[in-house]
């Protein structure tokens, strides 16, 4: 997993709409980079809907918020829809940015394992070095910790 006070990698991912994104197009604003397994299941619809309910203070310390997880932009946009989701979500369809942040992980479930997003989020600096590392977050105070991280 990349760690605290590396340069966080770039990237470029299409978003809920299938517009090409890059992480350095943020350059000079603080970014929060999360990772979460799959849209519109119960856990990360937590987590995102609790990014929209405290957006204003997201907006207040400046800081971008970019959702990835491995779904198609079409599901990414019938998501953010769904729950007026304000914020950008990616595409990581081959799970590529995923690898290279070491959120890749098996996982198991119910005896079966499998491969997927582990939940964590990157707080990235304006100067696109990694702030904080919250591993394996919870949904329900995700937002606290990173609201915290930006202060």
């Amino acid at each position: 997993m990349i760690s605290e006070g590396e340069q966080a990698p770039d990237f470029e991912l299409q978003d809920q709409d299938g517009q090409a994104v890059k992480l350095s197009q943020f350059r000079g604003s603080p970014v929060v980079l999360y990772f979460y397994p799959k849209a519109d299941t119960p856990g990360c619809t937590t987590q995102a809907c609790g990014i929209r309910d405290r957006q204003d203070e997201y907006d207040a310390a400046g800081a971008v918020v970019l959702g990835v997880s491995p779904d198609e932009p079409k599901k990414l946009r019938k998501f953010a829809d769904k729950y007026s989701l304000p914020f950008t979500l990616l595409a990581d369809v081959d799970h590529k940015v995923a690898e290279e942040y070491g959120v890749w992980v098996e996982k198991s479930m119910y005896g079966r394992t499998y491969w997927g997003n582990q939940r964590a989020t990157f707080v990235i600096d304006p100067a696109g070095r990694v702030q904080a590392v919250l591993p394996k977050v919870s949904p329900k105070t995700h937002d606290d910790e990173v609201l915290a991280a930006l202060a």
